[in-house]
């Protein structure tokens, strides 16, 4: 199993940026698609952003244009910049290890969640 660690959530206003970053316990970490998830206040988990193992991105409709998802092999990380923010993006993110390196299924681990509060 791999043990994710989220960093850098907190509170910002809107149209603020913040920057997620997530580091993975083991060099795995490059033949595996990762993302990243979150839940907001009544909603289920749902992909903000995934990479796969080569590097191509997707992403939700609703971050499309705002948010970049980015790895660093060498460091087994995986960020998540985040422009222009909404009260709407508040929530728990949580970062998101992929069995395979494409961005399908359900991911095979979780991090702990950091949570994300935007201001008005």
């Amino acid at each position: 199993q791999v043990q994710l660690v989220e960093s850098g959530g907190g509170l910002v206003q809107a149209g603020g940026s913040l920057r997620l970053s997530c580091a993975a316990s083991r060099s795995i970490f490059s033949v595996n698609a990762m993302g990243w998830y979150r839940q907001t206040p009544g909603q289920q988990r749902e992909l903000v952003a995934g990479i796969s193992s080569g590097g191509s991105t997707n992403y939700a409709d609703f971050v499309k244009g705002r948010f970049t998802i980015s790895r660093d092999n060498a460091k087994n990380t995986v960020d998540l910049q985040m422009n222009s923010l909404k009260p709407e993006d508040t929530g728990v993110y949580y970062c998101a290890r992929f069995l395979y390196g494409f961005v399908i299924g359900s991911p095979r681990d979780w991090g702990q969640g950091t949570q994300i509060t935007v201001s008005s």
